[in-house]
């Protein structure tokens, strides 16, 4: 479970301190207790459940994305980059019920920590820290020689069946466990063979989202970018509204913050 400060701790606070916390409420952007800026619900008293991660590598119009669907959801999120969640040790991860790694390039979002943070995030998993991860943030997950965290016992991915046709992006049906075909964008996402349950297959049959335990944590991981906003979908054609396709990235991380695995098959 999460750290969090008792009602006793915060009696203990000074007067001035509690007053400028209080008063730190009341803005967007606040600190959270381990010094990263917090969004959504108010402050004192606890720690945001999501850390959500927007260092080096990752994609700034998908950090977007993600944080409109924590907002939709009213869920309170800290966000770090790279040099804040380099700084961060395992206690402190382990405040947080999630870590959202986004899309990007997996390749600099892994150049970007140091082997100390990734080692820390995957003790943190193995502890009971929940991870989500998406196309990139599913990359850095695997067992990838540019210093990934390895989530997956030694499986390293590969990408989807339609970079080798040479397509970059596209709308991708994929069908979940209960048998909803879901058109999701999709760009250079992986194929998540060899790890987890499947969540949602491919149109070639291959896992577009997969699940899985690390230690005491649980691992969420999407090939595909459920969160994608109305604006990634110019000039290409989708059959269902960007409001269904994000309803499910907002499944993937209520299941990622324990409220239930989604179905999986």
């Amino acid at each position: 479970m999460p750290a969090s400060f008792g009602s006793g701790q915060f009696r203990s606070l000074p007067k001035i301190i509690i007053f400028f916390c209080l008063a730190l409420a009341g803005c967007h952007d606040r600190l959270d207790w381990n010094g990263l800026p917090h969004h959504g619900a108010s402050l004192p008293g606890a720690f945001a459940p999501v850390l959500l991660f927007e260092g080096k590598g990752t994609s700034p119009r998908d950090v977007a994305a993600v944080e409109a669907v924590l907002d939709r959801r009213g869920l309170a999120y800290a966000i770090a980059d790279s040099d804040q969640l380099n700084r961060l040790d395992v206690a402190q991860l382990r405040s947080y019920r999630l870590l959202i790694v986004p899309g990007g390039n997996f390749i600099d979002i892994g150049n970007s920590v140091t082997t100390t943070a990734t080692a820390n995030i995957r003790q943190a998993v193995d502890e009971g820290m929940n991870y989500l991860g998406l196309c990139a943030g599913a990359f850095f997950a695997s067992d990838s020689v540019f210093n990934s965290v390895n989530l997956t016992s030694g499986v390293r991915f590969r990408f989807y069946s339609a970079e080798a046709r040479g397509v970059r992006k596209a709308a991708v049906l994929v069908t979940d466990a209960q048998g909803r075909a879901l058109d999701q964008y999709w760009e250079d996402g992986p194929d998540l063979s060899g790890w987890g349950d499947v969540v949602a297959r491919y149109p070639d049959g291959t896992p577009a989202v997969a699940q899985g335990a690390y230690g005491k944590g649980f691992v969420v991981l999407s090939g595909i970018h459920p969160e994608a906003p109305e604006a990634w979908r110019r000039g290409i054609p989708f059959r269902r509204s960007v409001r269904d396709d994000n309803a499910f990235a907002g499944e993937l991380i209520d299941a990622a913050l324990g409220s239930g695995p989604p179905p999986q098959g």
